[in-house]
């Protein structure tokens, strides 16, 4: 539905046919222009609204069919609950919202952007539409039958009614850039592992060239001259070799530092050697979110023409327990020249990341370097589903990030670092182990990476809770969430952009 779904912007009017969406407050109270649009049908509403005891309570709604003195098939009232409790974030749940109430069959939706206390600012009308895409997206292009419910229209027409259509029209330019990095990120996630798999990842990142980012795949070859060896030991067992893919967007000054954006890309990860159970093995498709999440953003900082240096790395792996694979016990020299003792095969991503992170530190100078990666169970023992981990070697980084988070209801929790953890990542044999049992597990995988990435500011955000199969929201459906997309886009239009 999210390709199908047409979104346009228009003044204030009644719809002749249809769906219309408006807004209450907890009072049932609606804007002007939302009552000039319904006419009659205003004392309609109250009356149905005192029938089936609508209260107008945040995300309620009221579906009335075939509302008498309007001519669509059906208005739709979303609650907005108390205005003075709405927060920025809101309008984008509420677009979501409003277009999760409208019956899967409707081809034409009008949605008055429209406070009780006033119209929607050009900014707020543009979430609202975002809301609305975001939630529109499914992935069902493996499903040769369907049920009749779920038999999506040939296309959807959303129109949003606003004070100033053209304002919110320039509004979501940007917008629309970064929805379509959240649904590229929520594709990659949500492919089969026999689809998706490095060389066919690394293939498809190469559609980014038509945007003007410059990609370039090192294939293993290369990857062995660089001498990644950690990379390489995890994706040894498997008959998809390996791969690093680089993608740069050079919008800002020439010679500026880039910022860099680094993606764990596990396409599936059986665990290796140290193989995990096999109950929900299969969601282990989706270890690669954190990739996903650098090429759907490095989309929308190109597609919106975005005025910074930006470097995108993903490594991309197969963990499988082939003859060929790495055992625990084995000890493997990482690009930097340290050498990890392999403790558990299935604490592989630190590994792929070690020597991402000190290729990327080594190749670019960057100004700063955000990785992400579906890292640890263990920080969804701490933070649950709703809040992705930060760690951090900078402050302001960490200030910065959080407050992207807030924004965008994409949050982030900072979370410790100290030498006293490195302790329990030391080894008997090597310069460090891959795994430090099991207090701290987040803490001390994260202290591994920071060994990597020298003097750089840099941030690691563990999404393992996030990414995938996170709890559905207002404006996400899908089992792959593109989660990180809007903040990091955030995060580079609110600080870094010239």
């Amino acid at each position: 539905m999210a390709e199908s779904l047409r979104i346009k912007f228009a003044p204030f009017a009644a719809p002749r046919a249809g769906v219309l969406v408006v807004f209450c407050d907890d009072g049932l109270r609606i804007g002007s222009a939302t009552r000039a649009v319904l006419g009659s049908a205003a004392a309609l509403l109250e009356r149905v609204a005192r029938i089936e005891r609508f209260k107008g309570k945040l995300g309620s709604a009221l579906d009335i069919a075939a509302p008498a003195g309007l001519k669509v098939d059906r208005l739709v009232v979303v609650g907005l609950g108390k205005p003075k409790d709405l927060k920025p974030f809101d309008s984008l749940k509420l677009g979501g919202a409003g277009l999760g109430k409208v019956p899967s069959a409707a081809r034409e939706v009008m949605m008055i952007a429209e406070y009780p206390t006033g119209a929607m600012d050009p900014e707020a009308v543009a979430d609202l539409a975002l809301g609305a895409r975001l939630r529109a997206y499914r992935f069902d292009r493996y499903k040769t039958k369907r049920k009749e419910e779920e038999e999506p229209p040939d296309a959807v027409t959303l129109t949003l009614g606003a004070a100033d259509p053209a304002a919110a029209r320039r509004s979501f330019v940007d917008r629309a850039a970064v929805a379509d990095g959240v649904v590229l990120a929520r594709n990659l996630v949500n492919e089969p592992p026999n689809v998706l798999f490095p060389d066919s990842f690394a293939r498809r990142v190469l559609a980014l060239r038509r945007s003007g980012v410059v990609v370039e795949v090192l294939e293993p070859r290369k990857l062995r001259r660089l001498g990644m060896g950690a990379l390489l030991a995890v994706g040894q067992g498997s008959a998809h070799e390996s791969r690093v893919v680089v993608m740069r967007w050079n919008g800002g000054r020439k010679g500026d530092k880039p910022l860099a954006f680094i993606g764990k890309g596990v396409c599936f990860d059986t665990g290796g050697i140290s193989i995990k159970p096999a109950q929900n093995m299969e969601d282990m498709k989706g270890d690669m979110a954190g990739a996903a999440c650098v090429v759907g953003l490095m989309h929308a900082l190109a597609a919106r023409d975005a005025k910074v240096n930006a470097v995108g790395v993903i490594g991309l792996v197969e963990n499988m327990p082939d003859g060929k694979a790495q055992r625990p016990g084995d000890i493997v020299t990482t690009m930097s020249g340290q050498t990890i003792e392999v403790i558990n095969t299935d604490a592989e991503g630190r590994l792929v990341l070690a020597d991402v992170l000190h290729y990327t530190a080594n190749r670019f100078k960057p100004r700063l370097m955000i990785d992400l990666a579906t890292l640890t169970g263990a920080i969804m023992v701490a933070l649950g589903q709703e809040i992705a981990g930060l760690f951090t070697n900078d402050d302001k980084l960490a200030e910065q990030l959080a407050k992207a988070g807030e924004a965008t209801g994409e949050r982030v929790w900072r979370m410790p670092l100290g030498p006293e953890y490195d302790k329990l990542i030391d080894s008997k044999f090597a310069d460090m182990k891959n795994t430090g049992g099991r207090h701290g597990g987040a803490i001390t995988a994260a202290q591994l990476l920071q060994r990597f990435v020298g003097k750089t500011p840099w941030a690691h955000l563990d999404i393992a809770g996030t990414a995938m199969g996170s709890p559905q929201t207002d404006i996400n459906k899908s089992w792959g969430a593109g989660w990180g997309v809007r903040l990091l886009d955030r995060f580079v239009a609110d600080y870094y952009e010239r």
